[in-house]
Parts: structure tokens; sequence; C-alpha cells
């Protein structure tokens, strides 16, 4: 819910806010701003019918910053005083390894985000304990009833709650109200010594009553238990390379990691990525076309600003095969000339800014997805990821399948397990021959990793296939 400034609710002024500004308007400064942040989080988590875990979590501070060049001076600090402030101010200047200057410095312009991409009220963001332990309950219960083999239910329901607030050395200073919901189910089935493990979850910038709408809540536990059931008829995944077909939604997952990152322009600056000096070359077949887009309503990935202040946008980054920009926060927007795109993110206060995704997906194709099926004699139909490993630097991957399935002859037959896809994301984009129509988003529940820190994401992808790709099995 979008809202302006903010500043009262921090208990600083206008003026305290300038002067801190002001502290870092130095001769070789480039850009400096003030992050404000006050979070509440709360989390309820229930195993074996028994809740095991409840806690609360209030967080308030600021995340000072001056960059000159390449070089970033950060301190923070978890007061917030005009001295605090001030401090924390210096020595972001000294880290800087700048002079006080004598430039003339703007003052900071109130204004609100031009938009609000998820209008949740507070009390529907906060959950009353008792509703969320009723809510784990009931998960529990449907998870047993969808199959006696069904051991164990593992669930947990995540909510914050996030005020911040952007001052800016070149006048912009904008607030945002920002909510985040997590649902999670993982069930457990056994069968004559047979362990398998199902998981399911969704989520986004949401209240409370988006897991009640037409029983949500109960769907997660069936998907859940649904998955640890077949798992336990799988047979073991054939090894070798083979075509692919990756399934909608989640599976977007792997061009996140595999080739959303290397797009980042930090990496891209320091010549790190496997994509870096490829702009406007072909990096794909030309049935692909990926965007990251930070404007979906509701959306886990979604903000209405970044942690600058810049509104997020709609970046197409390659546009059927050829490589059209990169994801880029102020710094390195301005250290490589290239545009902003609202992408400058943070973990918290605490935290220095990074390019990172937001939603970030590939465009629907022309093809229909039975025929994508169709087409391929024997192969793999990959549903859903669960962990994964990528080399920026290479675009070499390592993704292991929690639910697959072989192809043969064109059809669905039986579920496999200990699946893996061995790659090289650049290259694998080159082996995308058909598209589907039918475009997917995840169901809210992507956390992405970098540089020790981690923010809420989105992933999509419609049906697609690839026409060979290694896969890691233990089937001849």
């Amino acid at each position: 819910m979008a809202d302006s400034g903010q500043l009262e609710k921090f208990g600083m002024t206008d003026l305290e806010v300038f002067h801190a500004l002001d502290r870092l308007n130095v001769r070789d400064v480039d850009y400096a701003d003030l992050y404000f942040e006050s979070r509440v989080s709360e989390s309820v988590s229930m195993e074996e019918g028994i809740v095991k875990r409840a806690s609360k979590s209030i967080s308030q501070g600021v995340g000072v910053r001056a960059t000159a060049g390449e070089k970033t001076g950060f301190a923070y600090s978890d007061e917030l005083t005009k001295k605090d402030l001030e401090i924390a101010a210096d020595t972001a200047r000294y880290i800087a390894n700048s002079p006080k200057g004598d430039r003339s410095l703007p003052v900071p312009t109130q204004r609100r985000p031009t938009r609000d991409l998820y209008p949740v009220e507070r009390a529907k963001a906060e959950v009353a304990t008792a509703d969320r332990v009723a809510l784990l309950n009931a998960i529990d219960a449907e998870a047993r009833r969808y199959d006696p083999r069904i051991k164990n239910v593992l669930a947990s329901f995540n909510t914050e709650y996030k005020v911040v607030a952007v001052a800016t050395s070149d006048g912009t200073l904008i607030g945002d109200v920002q909510p985040l919901s997590r649902l999670q189910v993982t069930c457990i089935a056994e069968e004559n010594g047979n362990r398998q493990v199902g998981s399911f979850g969704g989520g986004g910038r949401v209240g409370f009553e988006f897991y009640q709408e037409e029983s949500r809540y109960l769907g997660y536990a069936r998907e859940a238990a649904r998955e640890a059931i077949l798992n336990l008829s799988a047979v073991d995944a054939p090894a070798g390379v083979m075509p692919v077909v990756l399934g909608g939604g989640w599976p977007g997952i792997l061009l996140h990691e595999a080739i959303g990152h290397g797009l980042e322009s930090d990496f891209n600056r320091k010549k790190t990525s496997a994509f870096s000096n490829l702009i406007g070359k072909r990096v794909a077949s030309d049935v692909c076309t990926i965007v990251d887009d930070g404007t979906l309503p509701f959306r886990r990935g979604s903000l209405n600003m970044d942690d600058e202040g810049t509104p997020t946008g709609r970046t197409v980054l390659i546009e059927k095969g050829i490589l059209r920009g990169y994801i880029t926060d102020k710094l390195n927007a301005r250290l490589m000339g290239i545009p902003l795109t609202g992408n400058g993110r943070r973990e918290s206060y605490q935290s220095i800014v990074l390019p990172r995704m937001t939603n970030t997906f590939m465009l629907a194709g022309e093809s229909d997805p039975d025929d994508i099926l169709k087409s391929v004699k024997r192969g793999l139909y990959a549903v859903s990821f669960g962990g994964g490993q990528v080399d920026i630097t290479s675009g070499k991957f390592v993704f292991s399948a929690s639910e697959a399935y072989l192809i043969e002859d064109g059809k669905i037959t039986k579920p496999v397990k200990g699946a893996t896809l061995i790659g090289n994301g650049p290259e694998i984009l080159t082996k995308v021959s058909m598209v589907g129509h039918d475009l997917k988003l995840d169901n809210g529940i992507g956390t992405c990793g970098k540089d020790g820190q981690s923010v809420p994401v989105g992933v999509g992808l419609p049906t697609l296939k690839i026409d060979e790709i290694t896969v890691g099995g233990t089937q001849r």
C-alpha cells in the first residue's frame, strides 16, 4: 500500500534527513541515500500435528550510503536519532574516502509511488497466532485425509509487514508499505520402507484472506500430499543426453538461476558473466523472449518502487533470441551508461543495494503444449524443481527435479525420481525449439540469494522443449 515519505513513523523530520544528506554531500560523491525501514515479521510452523515454533520479530533502522566512482561507503544504525544518523553518514562518507565539499543539495521533495500494486490493509496483513494455528491444523488434517500413507506433515505460515522510506541526494523522498506472506506445506509418505517427500506452497503481497479464498490452503495440502504419494511409485530416472520438456510455472526457477543472474548488471560491468558484451547479439533461439517485470499486482517479486526509490518496470532482457538489456541499479546503470530499470534491491537496512531480479519469466509462444509433448519420442517431462547450483561466470548449472515423468512415444508415462538437469544457461537457450502458449507464473514461493542477501522473487515459464540436455539419473 503506497504512502508518502512516512518519516514520522521513524521519528525523524525532513530537516534532520536533509542535514544527514548534507553531511554526505562531498566533492567526489556521485550519489547518496538514506534507507529507512521498519519491519514486523511473524512465523508459525507445525510438525506432527504440534506447533513447533511461533515467533515474532520487530526491527527498525536506517542504512546510509555514499557512492564515489566504483566505491561505495555504507553504514547503518539500529537507533533512529539525529546523532546516530549523523554518525552513520560520517562513517559512509569516510569509507567512500571523499573530502567534504560545498555543492548545493536539493531539498528532498516528498512524492508517492505512481501505483499501488498490493493494497493490503495492515489488519489483513497481521494475523492472530490462533488463526495461524487453526489454518495449519486444518492443513495437517487435510493432507493425512488424502492418503493413509502420509505419515508426517510439516507446514509453516510466515508474514511480513514492512514500511520503508528513501531519501536521496538528487532530491527525492518517497515511501512504501510492503506486505508479504507465504504458506508452505511438506508431506512425507511411507510405504514398505520407501519414504518420499512432496512440497507445495504459495503466497505473495497478499493478506490472510487470500489463503481462505475457495479453500486455497487445503489445495496446498492436497497438492503436497499428491506429490509425496506419486513419488512412492517413481522409477529411477534415466541418464544421458535427451530432449526435456519443462512444465509451466515454477520450472522458471531454472531460467532465473541459469540465465537471470547472468543478466544482472554488476556481473556484466565486471565482465564476470557469460553474457558480458553481448548486447544486440543472439544468445537464444528466436522463440525465446525473456522479461523481468516488477509491476505485476500482488506478486511476490513485485514492488511499487525498488530500494533506491526508483519505480519498478518491465524490462525486456532477451527478445526473440537477441540480448536487449541488463537488470540495473543506480550505481551500475551510471557506471555502464545504460538505462535504469528499477532493480536496486537489498535484504534490509543493514544491506547494500545490489541489482536483483523481481519477477523473471519467458513470454508465451505459439506452440500447443500437447504438440510439444507429442514431438518427443523419448525424454523427460520436468514439472517441478528442488535445489540447484549455477556458476555465473560460465553459466553452468545443475538442478534436481522434485517431480518429473518419462515421455515415451509422445506421451507422459511413469514418474521418475533422482533426475537432475545439467547444462550451460546460454547454450541451453539456443536449444529451445518450441514454446507453449500457456505461460504460467509460480505460486509465490521464490526467494533469491546473492552475496549473502535474500529477497523475494517470482518466476514463470510456458511449457517448452529443450532439444537436448544432459540428464543425470541412475537408470542406464
